[in-house]
């Protein structure tokens, strides 16, 4: 496996984050990328890019540190969004190594707890596992549809925006506070 880095996305990488997002078969309104970006300058988001030594862009994370789901927003909890990686270069610890550099960052920045939400259909399996293996678990408050919780008897789609919101512990067993 060639060396891979993670950084922070800027302008220049937007037509590398929609070759990702292409790739992947995802479908973005016109001018998600620069809105991301735009949300990085102000603090809100971090978008990291994982290169390869030649500069192939292999994938991308965000880091939404004022999400949208409201348990995550009231505990100040940062949310990794919008994980890909090009069919070429999976299962080589790329998704892992950016999901690691998104609980550094948000460890780095005082987070004590870190959430994602996980689709639910078979295109997520391997987010998935992922997930689970890295220590993710429910967070206990059931499917969201649109980052709000389902009822019991709602029927929605089973789309992108039917997920499972996972959380982690950044602090280490023993050392967090009582």
């Amino acid at each position: 496996m060639s060396m891979i880095s993670i950084r922070k996305a800027d302008e220049k990488d937007i037509p590398a984050l929609q070759s990702i997002a292409q790739q992947m078969g995802a479908t973005h309104e016109r001018g998600y990328f620069e809105r991301c970006l735009e949300e990085q300058a102000a603090q809100n988001r971090l978008v990291f890019l994982a290169v390869d030594e030649q500069g192939a862009a292999l994938g991308y994370v965000q880091l939404n540190l004022k999400p949208l789901y409201a348990p995550f927003r009231r505990l100040g909890i940062p949310e990794i969004q919008d994980l890909n990686v090009v069919p070429a270069a999976r299962r080589q610890g790329i998704g892992g190594r950016l999901v690691e550099h998104c609980e550094e960052a948000a460890q780095g920045a005082g987070h004590e707890d870190i959430g994602l939400g996980v689709g639910l259909y078979p295109r997520f399996g391997a987010a998935q596992r992922l997930y689970v293996r890295r220590g993710y678990v429910p967070d206990g408050a059931g499917v969201t549809y649109d980052d709000v919780p389902v009822s019991a008897g709602a029927l929605f789609p089973v789309d992108d925006l039917l997920t499972l919101k996972m959380v982690k512990s950044l602090i280490p067993v023993g050392e967090r506070a009582a």
